[in-house]
Parts: C-alpha cells; sequence; structure tokens
C-alpha cells in the first residue's frame, strides 16, 4: 500500500524519503516480481527475497533509507546513473554489480557487461542492450551517448521479461526486442526520446506494460495520447 509520500524540489527533481515507495506487482512463473520507479532513471525491484537497484541516484531518494540491494546495475557513466556516494549506501558485502566497461574504470567496482553480452547473476538472466543516441548530439556533434558505452538491460524474471534501456533513442536493437512484458523506456530531450520516439519504440516491440521514465519535464500525456490505439499496452505514469 502507498505511504502518504513526502517529496522536496532538489535540482528540478522529486526527493524520496524514508522509504515510501509505490509498488506494483507483476505476476510471474517464479513468484511475484515487485517493481517501483524511485525517480529519474532509478528502479528497483524485488524478487524472491533478492532486492535489484538500477542506476540508484542519490538526488531523488534517501538511499540510507530504502532496501539494501543484492544487486545494482548501472546503465551508463553520467552521474545522474553512475553515483558511488547512493551505490555505497544500498551495497552489502556480498552485493552483485553490473557495470559497463567506463563505469568500472571509474568506480573500480563490479562485472563488466558489454552491448550484446549475456550472463545470469543470483539465477536472473541478463542480457545487455545498447544505448544509444542517433540523433540527438551535443554542438561538438557527439552524440550525448555514443554506441558501445552504454547498456539497458533486459532481466528475466519466471516467464517475464524486464527491459530497462537506459539512456538511448529508439534504436533498431531496441525494436528488434521481443516477448518483452514491461518496459522502461526514458523521455527527456535532448537526452534520449521525444515522446514519438518513445511511440515508435513501443508499437515495434510493443510490451505489454510500458513505464516511461526518465522524463524530466516532458509532457507524459502526449505519449498516452500517441499510444491511445495501441490497447495491448498498458502505459502506467509514476
Amino acid at each position: 500500500m502507498k505511504k502518504c509520500l513526502m517529496l522536496y524540489v532538489f535540482l528540478g527533481l522529486s526527493f524520496l524519503t524514508a522509504g515510501d515507495l509505490e509498488f506494483d506487482v507483476i505476476e510471474t512463473s517464479a513468484g511475484p516480481l515487485k517493481l517501483a520507479v524511485v525517480g529519474h532513471g532509478s528502479v528497483l525491484f524485488e524478487f524472491q527475497e533478492k532486492v535489484i537497484h538500477v542506476d540508484p541516484f542519490s538526488r531523488v531518494a534517501d538511499y540510507a533509507e530504502l532496501p539494501k540491494a543484492d544487486l545494482i546495475l548501472i546503465t551508463h557513466e553520467h552521474g545522474d546513473h553512475l553515483d558511488t556516494g547512493a551505490i555505497d549506501k544500498i551495497k552489502k558485502e556480498d552485493t552483485k554489480i553490473i557495470l559497463t566497461q567506463i563505469c568500472f574504470d571509474r568506480s573500480g567496482m563490479g562485472t563488466v557487461m558489454k552491448n550484446g553480452d549475456e550472463m545470469e547473476v543470483l539465477g536472473i538472466p541478463i542480457q545487455a542492450v545498447p544505448a544509444y543516441n542517433i540523433m540527438h548530439k551535443r554542438d561538438s556533434g557527439e552524440p550525448f551517448h555514443p554506441k558501445g558505452n552504454g547498456n539497458g538491460y533486459v532481466l528475466t524474471f519466471g516467464d517475464k521479461r524486464v527491459y530497462v534501456a537506459g539512456d538511448t533513442e529508439n534504436t533498431p536493437e531496441m525494436k528488434a526486442l521481443s516477448d518483452i512484458d514491461v518496459a522502461f523506456l526514458p523521455m527527456n530531450v535532448p537526452y534520449t526520446m521525444t515522446p514519438e520516439m518513445v511511440a515508435d519504440a513501443a508499437k515495434a516491440f510493443k510490451p505489454s506494460v510500458l513505464y516511461p521514465y526518465h522524463y524530466g519535464k516532458t509532457d507524459t500525456n502526449l505519449l498516452v495520447a500517441l499510444l491511445k490505439d495501441e490497447k495491448e499496452i498498458n502505459v502506467r505514469i509514476r
């Protein structure tokens, strides 16, 4: 049950305190999967008594009060995704950390997964999906997220496949995904996708449940309108 939520604005971000998380539950063949959008690009899963954090970020939550991690996934090296302060607050002695090569080079911790790699961690199959920009670039002409630097991750919980895209656009690799039950897709211009790009990707690989996340001030109603005729896609705004 959702508790009374205390939110503070910090540099345009909502700050979650005292572990007041709104969990959704997805039933899988191996038991319930609880999931919550903590804020910005940060996601939390609980499955079979394991706690999984993706891109914990200190500016959206007091991670000292959130559940300790059995597994942490880091999508790329930007400070709002690779936050070693947040990681230190939730990691245990035996916490597994999965990240990119650049993140490993900067933090000195964890196990590297490259684009296309697959492995099983704590009984959970994980696939690393390329995360990068095609259109949106810096003034220098360099993409905000160059190909090969970042990962999205597909995690398999029982018979359900969950895709956390990281910072990316609607790439061919994303649109070629199949059998995705739950997807977290970023929607903040110019760094990731427009609502039109998110809708394009969702129509291509058709997740059963779609959470736009990392959307900043983007109007989520635009995405809802773009997908209003896609009855098989349940768009959830959190």
